[in-house]
Parts: C-alpha cells; structure tokens; sequence
C-alpha cells in the first residue's frame, strides 16, 4: 500500500498486520490525494484510514507554524477527539509531527498554547474551534487536509450550522475527506458542495459479534421491561452496564426509574451537552455510576473498558446496530454478557438480528416476567412453526395476559442472565 517504514513500525508494534475493508479500498487514494465519501460507522477502522495518508503526506514536508495547522479533523464530542488524538500520537511515534486537541468543557489556555507552539494536525469540536477562530488563535492559511468525521452525528446535535461556518474559512484548494454513518439528505447535500469528484467507499459493519461475548434474549412483555431491568440488576455481577434504550426521552425515563430504584446510574444522548456527556462517561470509568444508559447516537465511538454487560432494553431498529451495540463489552479479550429484552412487537427486529450475525441468541426462560412473552422458542423458530401449537399458546397468553406462574427464584449471580465469570467488584 506504499506507506512508509516509520508508519509500518508503529503499526507493527500495535500488531496491525492486515488492513480492514475501508483502510484497503481508502488508503492507495488518499495518498494520491484523492477527495472521499466514506460510509463508515465506527469499528470499521476508519481512523487510521484517514490519519496514515495524513501522516505520510505532511512527513513529506517541514512547514510548521504556529497556530497554522495543516490538516484538521472535525469530530463531534470531546471523547472522539481524545480517540482520534491518541491514533495520530500511536501511528505517528516515529515521525516529526505534532497533532493538538480543541474541545469544550475545559480552559482554553492549553489549548491556545499547543497551537501557538505550532501543531501539524488539529483535532477539533466545533463549537470549541469556532471560538479559538473568533480569537484570533488558529487561522487556515497553510492547511491542506480537512477531515469532516461522524458527519450525521453532527446533524443530529445540531452542529451542522457551525460545521458550514467552519467550511467557509478554509481555503478551497484541499483534500477533504467526509465519513458518516448514514446518509441523510442535508448530509448529501454537504457531501456534494465540499468534495470533488470523491471516491466513495462504503463498508458495511462486521456482520459477526465477538467470540467472548456472550448473547442472550428475554422475551418480556413491554410494560414488563423496567421491572425485568430492576430484577436483572439485583444481581452484583452487573458491576457496569451499558443500557441501550431506542429515544432520547426512554433513556432520561430509564434513568430516572434506576435512580428512583437506588441505583447509581446515568444517561447520554443528542441533547445532552458536552459538558453533561462528559460528566456522564467520567462518572461511568469510574465507577461512580454502575449503569450508563445511551442512544445508538451517544453511544457511537464509545471505547469503555471493564463493562461487563451491554443490555438492550429496546431491539434496535437496524440489525447492524445491533452488533455495534454489543461491542461495547468483550473489548481488549475480556469476557462479556449482552442482553435482550424483546417483545412481542420486537420479533421481526430479533429476526433481523439472527439472520445478520447468523446465530440464533440463546433464550432465558427462568426470569420472573417470562409469562407476560412466551420464551417457549427462539423468534424464527417460532415463525417457521406458523400455526403451531406452541405458537398459538404464545399468542393466545399474550391476549390473555396471564403469567405463566409465580416470578422465577432468584439464584444470584448463579442465575442464567447473570455473567458467567464475572464477580462483584
């Protein structure tokens, strides 16, 4: 792929032997300095599809200046642009280069004195770096590279506006480089006013989850969710759960119930602010809050080490979220447990699901809100079943009701929802 020796070290020394799908079909025109619409989400290895060639190609020449970055990437949160900084330091040990962050939420003056020493690449929030423009502290004169990252995050928080007024202070002779996620209309838009003649890659997310994670579904009936969560979090071993919940306002309500139920947890989505988001995810690194409850929004990007259970309160909407979701445990080889709970109205989703990572979730049948969803079978075996006896039981509880007996005993962390392996901390 023609990248140079100091980059392959550094890579090696990572064990980054083969390159995934979007760093084989990104990397040979990039360095040909090509523009790029990349269809990415994150885990796809998309960070060091673009921060290689930026490496290789500003090593190429000394120009630094103070407060004069030549390439710059705008990121979305101050946890993506942490992220992002460290790849830039990891590949690029063995270069000359510096990179420098911009984010809120902290004083400006470390960040000011970082350009004024002179930064080759700049990682960057928006609202942060619009106010270090409007002081006179970084200027585009030089800058060759612009890395637009999570573009349809950006539209979701509501930084497209500031994005645009980025855009129009740099100059327009330039590589640009545009990733997101989806592809909503505003997000095309953009795409064709800033890029030229793009290369498009489009990788889809891997269609498999790790091997350490552990896959489970209870099939509950909707009302029934927030005990079953409650019951589940009874047991110690879920020492620090990522809870995923489909809206904005069903995380702040999921949250709300944990705290009115003593238990410490805490939420993140699109309105929250960066200074909240923030406050949130330090608080759950450090164990002061055991349950972090997010949207697939928030939670993209999310790198958490030591959560030992992903539960999805709600089925997501797209199957490959699904896989993105449970990825947030079993990360850097340690075990994981993630959890479904799904409902009648869910079954299509879970189907979805199944098919995508080609296993089917292994069912829990003793939970105590069994009877409210028939956990009789697995969601394509009961579609293939059709009119079967076990089906129409199914239906015909669900329209009646009824449980199917008193609530399971509970058996600690022995229970079948609990983590194998796992202890209290």
């Amino acid at each position: 792929m023609q990248i140079s020796e100091p980059l392959l070290r550094a890579l090696k020394e990572r064990n980054y032997l083969t390159p995934t799908p979007i760093q084989a079909q990104s990397i040979p025109y990039l360095l040909q300095g090509r523009d790029l619409l990349g269809v990415a989400q994150t885990g796809t290895g998309k960070t060091a599809a673009f921060a290689l060639p930026i490496l290789q190609r500003l090593s190429q020449t000394r120009e630094r200046a103070a407060n004069a970055p030549r390439a710059l990437v705008l990121t979305p949160t101050r946890e993506l642009a942490v992220q992002i900084g460290e790849s830039f330091r990891a590949y690029g040990r063995y270069l000359p280069l510096r990179h420098a962050l911009a984010y809120g939420g902290v004083g400006h003056r470390p960040q000011i004195d970082a350009l004024n020493r002179g930064a080759d690449i700049l990682v960057a929030t928006p609202g942060r770096l619009l106010d270090l423009m409007e002081m006179g502290h970084v200027r585009f004169d030089r800058l060759s590279v612009f890395v637009l990252d999570e573009a349809d995050r950006m539209l979701d928080m509501g930084f497209l506006r500031d994005v645009k007024r980025i855009i129009a202070a740099l100059p327009k002779m330039r590589q640009t480089l545009l990733f997101s996620a989806t592809m909503p209309d505003d997000i095309a838009h953009l795409s064709r006013t800033i890029l030229a003649e793009p290369i498009r890659v489009e990788v889809t997310p891997a269609a498999s989850t790790v091997e350490q994670i552990e896959e489970r579904v209870m099939f509950v009936a909707k009302s029934d969710k927030r005990l079953l969560l409650r019951e589940v979090l009874k047991d110690p071993a879920f020492s620090r759960c990522l809870v995923f919940a489909r809206t904005k306002h069903g995380a702040n309500r999921i949250s709300e119930q944990l705290e009115h139920d003593r238990v410490n947890a805490t939420a993140i989505h699109g309105n929250k602010s960066q200074a909240a988001r923030q406050r949130a995810l330090e608080g759950f690194r450090s164990g002061g809050f055991r349950v972090l409850v997010a949207t697939d929004i928030a939670a993209r990007g999310l790198d958490i080490q030591g959560i030992t259970h992903v539960i999805n309160f709600d089925m997501p909407d797209v199957a490959e979220a699904y896989v993105h979701r449970v990825g947030r445990t079993a990360r850097a080889g340690a075990a994981g447990i993630a959890l479904s709970f799904c409902d009648a109205a869910e079954r299509d989703l879970l189907r979805d699901i199944e098919k995508l990572t080609r296993r089917k979730l292994a069912v829990v049948h003793d939970h105590p809100y069994a009877g409210g969803q028939s956990a009789s079978a697995p969601s394509e075996a009961v579609a293939a079943r059709g009119h079967s006896r076990n089906g129409h039981q199914q239906r015909s509880g669900q329209r009646s009701g009824q449980r199917s007996g008193p609530p399971a005993k509970r058996r600690g962390s022995g229970a079948p929802y609990a983590a194998s392996g796992h202890h209290a901390r």
